[in-house]
């Protein structure tokens, strides 16, 4: 399958293979018929998705399995009045009718727009206005179903929005009790067991610049961006799966998100099955470290992909208790990893996890890739495509060992799988991506190796008393301590120094809150770092706000902080 898109497969070095990989996307590329079903037809009773969730449910589905579910989801939207270029909110979390419903709206050329099942109403109505959203199909669950009925009713009330959304069906869950019907809500399960199983390809269904995908990003800043991609962005995604998490052919590929993020593109679906490998999907509410460790080894997974909170979870663990015995590969994203992480896992499992870095609006832009031992806390080298720099606030180039912003130049290129804009804001596309160059507001450092290594978000990084510090290097020295289970590095105004180090900190289990304690994680922090970097102020807290992909919202303790 792979060999179909890509200028060869097998490269001698990491060097050979920035220099000689390309993906090439065929004329009107569409995942859902070109890949998944064609899938079906080469190898039908692959394993394409095994599902379980906490209380015991279980699916299994086949490449033929998904052809037919996917047909029949096509059908009943169809018949719905969902046709090419619509825009179809997807509320779903983890249910395995996710994937058929997905392709099903690549086959019938519309506008999938997954979403997280926390957003509130406020949520659902900004983002039905801002994309025009036509269809929404969400989990059964009563105070979701609330909080889109909530939206709707504000939809109506304006003459310009009034009926806008005319699509909207729940899908019950394998425990759901039998509930009354819902007015103006369409059953999809119970539907799609009376649809037809045959959809042919519509022949003008797309060209590979038509919008696929719309992301809303989970804003650690301002209101949620509109990430789009089109239709050839899952090739993008044979580096993240082939070469970054290192999925096999006939393996079973496990990767952590719920289905409204888009780290559930990057590892559930798209690179995946473009290599061969069945994907797992671990369906719950409440994440128990114990509970997850479990269905690794009973299941047998053989590649594995967290971000790295997942990860602080298990090495609090004892994991020498689990059969890991078939897993071959682990990566982590979505954060910077912190090197204590790395040594406890690989000390436990002896597995070295691969760091990679990327947006919502790329693929995997840099990662530890086969050919290069990990450094921890690195995130290794830029991926073939990928023309990176570092640059100082004047635009001019970082040396060695200088911290600046990364930037992709993309005038010669553009790397495969990158966003194609933000929907409808042309201006914001201009303020980020100009004369052919991406900036992705992110801060990093170069070593001698070529290996970058993560500093902060640009607006995140601290200066204080003429000195530039990074909160990632803090936060990992305060995660070295065992009292330290999750932590948040801001600054805040001190007359002084201009701006304070202000550590916000999660204990671990067994540990209390005290002036000592504060002392002894200060004065950590001092010998394992510079002294200057020091957390002048530390707050102890029950746990960190976070965005709903359960990133670290800093700038929410900061403006916390300045009230």
């Amino acid at each position: 399958m792979l060999e179909r898109y890509v200028s060869r497969l097998d490269f001698d070095s990491y060097e050979d293979f920035y220099a000689h990989f390309s993906v090439t996307a065929p004329k009107n590329f569409n995942f859902a018929y070109d890949v998944a079903d064609k899938q079906a037809e080469e190898n039908p009773d692959a394993l394409a998705l095994l599902w379980r969730d906490e209380r015991g449910g279980t699916g299994s589905f086949t490449f033929r399995d998904m052809k037919k579910l996917s047909n029949q989801a096509a059908n009943l939207l169809a018949a719905g009045g969902i046709k090419k270029g619509d825009p179809v909110m997807l509320i779903l979390q983890r249910r395995w009718e996710f994937w058929p419903i997905l392709l099903a709206l690549h086959k019938i050329g519309a506008v999938a727009i997954p979403a997280t099942h926390l957003l509130t109403p406020k949520d659902i109505l900004y983002r039905c206005e801002a994309a025009d959203i036509v269809g929404l199909i969400s989990v059964d669950d009563a105070q979701v179903l609330q909080r889109i009925d909530s939206a709707v009713s504000e939809l109506d009330k304006n003459p310009k929005t009034r009926g806008i959304l005319r699509y909207k069906a729940f899908v019950r869950s394998v425990h759901s009790r039998k509930t009354e019907a819902l007015p103006a809500w369409f059953d999809f399960k119970a539907l799609l067991e009376t649809s037809a199983s045959e959809f042919s390809r519509p022949a003008d269904v797309n060209v590979n610049e038509d919008s696929m995908l719309l992301y809303f990003t989970s804003g650690t800043t301002g209101m949620p961006k509109m990430v789009r991609h089109d239709f050839a962005y899952p090739l993008g995604h044979i580096l993240t799966a082939y070469y970054w998490q290192r999925v096999q052919p006939g393996g079973l590929h496990l990767t952590v998100a719920d289905t409204g993020w888009a780290k559930a593109a990057w590892g559930k679906i798209y690179g995946q099955w473009l290599c061969g490998s069945g994907v797992f999907v671990y369906d719950f509410d409440r994440f128990t470290p114990s509970a997850l460790l479990e269905i690794i080894a009973e299941y047998r997974i053989t590649t594995f992909c967290a971000p790295p909170t997942i990860y602080r979870f298990f090495v609090k663990e004892d994991l020498k208790k689990y059969d890991f015995s078939a897993l071959k590969h682990c990566a982590v994203a979505g954060e910077p990893l912190n090197p204590e992480i790395y040594e406890q896992f690989k000390s436990a499992t002896g597995i070295a996890l691969r760091e990679a870095y990327g947006q919502t609006e790329l693929t995997v832009t840099m990662a530890n890739f086969p050919w290069l031992k990990p450094k921890p806390g690195s995130m290794g080298k830029p991926s073939p495509g990928y023309d990176i720099d570092l640059i100082r606030e004047d635009g001019s180039s970082c040396d060695m060992g200088e911290e600046g912003q990364i930037v992709i130049r993309t005038d010669r290129q553009k790397p495969p799988g990158m966003f194609s804009g933000y929907f409808r804001d042309e201006t914001l596309t201009q303020k980020v991506w100009r004369n052919g160059v991406y900036y992705t507001g992110d801060m990093a450092w170069r070593d001698e190796d070529g290996c970058y290594w993560f500093v902060g978000r640009a607006d995140d990084v601290i200066k204080s008393s003429g000195y530039r510090i990074g909160p990632f290097e803090v936060e990992s020295a305060l995660l070295e301590h065992p009292a330290v289970l999750e932590c948040a590095i801001t600054g805040v105004p001190d007359p002084d120094r201009g701006t304070a180090v202000k550590a916000t900190v999660v204990l671990a289990k067994g540990w209390t809150p005290s002036d000592a304690l504060k002392g002894e994680l200060q004065n950590h922090v001092k010998k394992t770092t510079a002294p200057y970097k020091y957390p002048r102020i530390v707050e102890f807290v029950p746990e960190l706000p976070k965005t709903i992909s359960g990133k670290i919202r800093r700038v929410q303790i900061r403006k916390e902080d300045e009230t």
